[in-house]
Protein backbone atom coordinates (compact mmCIF):
# COMPACT_ATOMS: atom_id res chain seq x y z
CA UNK A 1 0.00 0.00 0.00
CA UNK A 2 2.63 2.42 0.80
CA UNK A 3 4.35 2.28 -3.07
CA UNK A 4 0.67 3.23 -4.89
CA UNK A 5 0.50 5.99 -2.34
CA UNK A 6 4.36 7.43 -3.00
CA UNK A 7 3.64 6.90 -6.61
CA UNK A 8 0.28 8.68 -6.29
CA UNK A 9 2.38 11.35 -4.65
CA UNK A 10 5.14 11.55 -7.32
CA UNK A 11 2.44 12.12 -9.97
CA UNK A 12 1.00 14.89 -7.89
CA UNK A 13 4.17 16.56 -7.89
CA UNK A 14 5.34 16.20 -11.38
CA UNK A 15 1.77 17.99 -12.23
CA UNK A 16 2.66 20.63 -9.79
CA UNK A 17 5.80 21.40 -11.05
CA UNK A 18 5.21 20.90 -14.84
CA UNK A 19 1.64 23.33 -14.88
CA UNK A 20 0.83 25.04 -11.54
CA UNK A 21 4.60 26.24 -10.72
CA UNK A 22 4.95 27.94 -14.48
CA UNK A 23 1.52 29.38 -14.52
CA UNK A 24 2.12 31.20 -11.11
CA UNK A 25 6.11 32.00 -12.49
CA UNK A 26 3.62 33.77 -15.34
CA UNK A 27 1.68 35.54 -13.26
CA UNK A 28 4.41 36.74 -11.20
CA UNK A 29 6.00 38.16 -13.83
CA UNK A 30 2.97 40.19 -15.71
CA UNK A 31 2.63 41.74 -12.42
CA UNK A 32 5.99 42.53 -12.04
CA UNK A 33 5.64 44.19 -15.62
CA UNK A 34 2.63 45.75 -14.79
CA UNK A 35 4.09 47.43 -12.10
CA UNK A 36 6.57 48.92 -13.68
CA UNK A 37 4.33 49.68 -16.71
CA UNK A 38 2.01 51.34 -14.09
CA UNK A 39 5.11 53.36 -12.14
CA UNK A 40 6.66 54.78 -15.87
CA UNK A 41 3.42 55.78 -16.51
CA UNK A 42 3.12 58.00 -13.56
CA UNK A 43 6.24 59.10 -13.56
CA UNK A 44 6.02 59.93 -17.36
CA UNK A 45 2.56 61.77 -16.65
CA UNK A 46 3.99 63.76 -13.52
CA UNK A 47 6.84 65.28 -15.96
CA UNK A 48 4.35 66.09 -18.48
CA UNK A 49 2.13 68.07 -15.88
CA UNK A 50 5.42 69.60 -14.40
CA UNK A 51 6.79 70.83 -17.64
CA UNK A 52 3.26 71.81 -18.65
CA UNK A 53 3.02 73.98 -15.12
CA UNK A 54 6.41 75.61 -16.02
CA UNK A 55 5.31 77.17 -19.27
CA UNK A 56 2.35 78.36 -17.57
CA UNK A 57 3.84 79.97 -15.17
CA UNK A 58 6.75 81.44 -17.55
CA UNK A 59 3.42 82.66 -19.50
CA UNK A 60 2.13 84.29 -16.14
CA UNK A 61 5.38 86.17 -15.68
CA UNK A 62 5.46 87.62 -19.49
CA UNK A 63 1.90 88.00 -19.08
CA UNK A 64 2.54 90.61 -16.53
CA UNK A 65 4.78 92.22 -17.87
CA UNK A 66 2.91 92.37 -20.96
CA UNK A 67 0.15 94.34 -19.19
CA UNK A 68 2.38 96.79 -17.92
CA UNK A 69 3.22 97.55 -21.29
CA UNK A 70 -1.03 98.08 -21.62
CA UNK A 71 -0.99 100.29 -18.69
CA UNK A 72 1.83 102.44 -19.89
CA UNK A 73 -0.16 102.88 -23.10
CA UNK A 74 -3.56 103.85 -21.62
CA UNK A 75 -1.81 106.60 -18.98
CA UNK A 76 -0.08 107.83 -22.66
CA UNK A 77 -3.39 108.25 -24.28
CA UNK A 78 -4.80 110.11 -21.26
CA UNK A 79 -1.79 112.23 -21.47
CA UNK A 80 -2.47 112.91 -25.57
CA UNK A 81 -6.26 113.87 -24.54
CA UNK A 82 -4.55 116.00 -21.95
CA UNK A 83 -2.42 118.26 -24.17
CA UNK A 84 -3.05 120.55 -26.89
CA UNK A 85 -4.00 119.81 -30.35
CA UNK A 86 -1.36 122.32 -31.91
CA UNK A 87 1.41 121.08 -29.38
CA UNK A 88 4.07 119.09 -31.56
CA UNK A 89 5.34 117.83 -29.12
CA UNK A 90 2.29 116.18 -27.79
CA UNK A 91 3.25 112.66 -29.55
CA UNK A 92 2.74 113.17 -33.39
CA UNK A 93 0.08 113.40 -35.76
CA UNK A 94 -3.57 111.63 -34.95
CA UNK A 95 -3.56 108.86 -37.36
CA UNK A 96 -0.40 107.43 -35.98
CA UNK A 97 -2.00 107.65 -32.21
CA UNK A 98 -5.82 106.68 -33.46
CA UNK A 99 -3.18 103.56 -34.78
CA UNK A 100 -1.99 102.71 -31.62
CA UNK A 101 -5.28 103.00 -29.68
CA UNK A 102 -6.44 100.27 -32.06
CA UNK A 103 -3.36 97.91 -32.18
CA UNK A 104 -3.45 98.98 -28.19
CA UNK A 105 -7.04 97.18 -27.89
CA UNK A 106 -6.76 94.40 -30.12
CA UNK A 107 -3.48 93.63 -28.22
CA UNK A 108 -5.28 93.42 -25.15
CA UNK A 109 -8.08 91.73 -26.48
CA UNK A 110 -5.75 88.92 -27.61
CA UNK A 111 -3.57 88.51 -24.37
CA UNK A 112 -7.08 87.87 -22.65
CA UNK A 113 -7.72 85.14 -24.87
CA UNK A 114 -4.35 83.72 -24.47
CA UNK A 115 -4.16 84.47 -20.78
CA UNK A 116 -7.03 81.43 -20.81
CA UNK A 117 -5.15 79.32 -23.02
CA UNK A 118 -1.80 80.14 -22.92
CA UNK A 119 -0.71 76.89 -24.71
CA UNK A 120 -3.25 76.90 -27.20
CA UNK A 121 -1.37 77.56 -30.84
CA UNK A 122 -4.59 79.63 -32.52
CA UNK A 123 -4.47 82.00 -29.25
CA UNK A 124 -0.42 82.09 -29.35
CA UNK A 125 -0.64 82.67 -33.15
CA UNK A 126 -2.86 85.50 -32.77
CA UNK A 127 -0.75 87.05 -29.26
CA UNK A 128 2.27 87.28 -31.70
CA UNK A 129 0.39 88.71 -34.76
CA UNK A 130 -1.08 91.32 -32.24
CA UNK A 131 2.07 92.29 -30.69
CA UNK A 132 3.96 93.00 -33.88
CA UNK A 133 1.52 95.24 -35.26
CA UNK A 134 1.44 96.97 -31.27
CA UNK A 135 5.53 97.24 -31.61
CA UNK A 136 5.07 99.07 -35.54
CA UNK A 137 2.52 101.41 -34.42
CA UNK A 138 4.19 102.34 -31.15
CA UNK A 139 7.27 102.30 -33.62
CA UNK A 140 5.24 104.80 -36.15
CA UNK A 141 4.15 107.40 -33.31
CA UNK A 142 7.95 107.62 -31.83
CA UNK A 143 9.18 108.18 -35.33
CA UNK A 144 6.33 110.62 -36.36
CA UNK A 145 7.58 112.56 -33.40
CA UNK A 146 10.94 112.78 -34.08
CA UNK A 147 10.06 113.56 -37.47
CA UNK A 148 8.10 116.51 -36.45
CA UNK A 149 10.77 117.36 -33.90
CA UNK A 150 13.37 117.11 -36.63
CA UNK A 151 14.81 114.19 -36.08
CA UNK A 152 14.79 114.29 -32.17
CA UNK A 153 12.12 112.87 -30.04
CA UNK A 154 10.22 115.70 -28.01
CA UNK A 155 10.67 116.20 -24.09
CA UNK A 156 7.03 115.39 -23.72
CA UNK A 157 7.09 111.91 -25.35
CA UNK A 158 11.27 111.29 -24.15
CA UNK A 159 10.08 109.53 -20.79
CA UNK A 160 7.34 107.38 -22.46
CA UNK A 161 10.12 106.40 -25.17
CA UNK A 162 12.34 105.16 -22.11
CA UNK A 163 9.60 103.60 -20.11
CA UNK A 164 8.81 101.70 -22.99
CA UNK A 165 12.00 100.64 -23.26
CA UNK A 166 12.53 99.26 -19.59
CA UNK A 167 9.35 97.16 -19.93
CA UNK A 168 10.54 95.68 -23.66
CA UNK A 169 13.77 94.61 -21.72
CA UNK A 170 12.12 93.06 -19.21
CA UNK A 171 9.30 91.39 -21.83
CA UNK A 172 11.61 90.22 -23.98
CA UNK A 173 13.50 87.88 -21.33
CA UNK A 174 10.29 86.87 -19.72
CA UNK A 175 9.32 85.81 -23.70
CA UNK A 176 12.38 83.96 -24.07
CA UNK A 177 11.68 82.27 -20.91
CA UNK A 178 8.50 81.09 -21.89
CA UNK A 179 9.28 80.20 -25.10
CA UNK A 180 12.39 77.50 -23.82
CA UNK A 181 9.22 76.45 -21.61
CA UNK A 182 7.55 75.49 -23.86
CA UNK A 183 9.69 74.11 -26.25
CA UNK A 184 11.05 71.85 -23.27
CA UNK A 185 6.95 70.66 -22.95
CA UNK A 186 6.44 70.03 -26.90
CA UNK A 187 10.06 67.93 -26.99
CA UNK A 188 9.02 65.59 -24.04
CA UNK A 189 5.31 65.56 -25.19
CA UNK A 190 6.71 63.95 -28.98
CA UNK A 191 8.25 61.77 -27.70
CA UNK A 192 7.17 57.86 -27.83
CA UNK A 193 6.03 56.20 -25.27
CA UNK A 194 5.20 59.62 -23.55
CA UNK A 195 2.91 60.74 -26.45
CA UNK A 196 0.67 58.10 -25.62
CA UNK A 197 0.04 59.87 -22.33
CA UNK A 198 -0.28 62.56 -24.20
CA UNK A 199 -2.93 61.71 -26.09
CA UNK A 200 -4.73 60.00 -23.96
CA UNK A 201 -5.29 62.91 -21.65
CA UNK A 202 -5.56 65.24 -24.25
CA UNK A 203 -2.22 67.39 -24.07
CA UNK A 204 -1.03 69.33 -27.01
CA UNK A 205 1.73 70.98 -27.76
CA UNK A 206 2.12 74.81 -27.32
CA UNK A 207 3.25 77.58 -29.48
CA UNK A 208 6.11 79.88 -28.85
CA UNK A 209 5.56 83.77 -28.97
Amino acid sequence: MLLPACQLAGREFLFWGCFVAPQLMNMWISGVLLALLLFWAVGAYNRLIRLRSAALQAFGALDAHWQRWIALLAQYAASRIEATEDDASAGGAADTQAALDAAAAQFAASLAVARARPLDGDAAATLSAAAQVLDTAWQSLAHEAARAGEGVAPPALAPWIHQREQLALHAGEARRLFNEAVGQYNHAIGQFPANLLAWLFGMKKGRAL
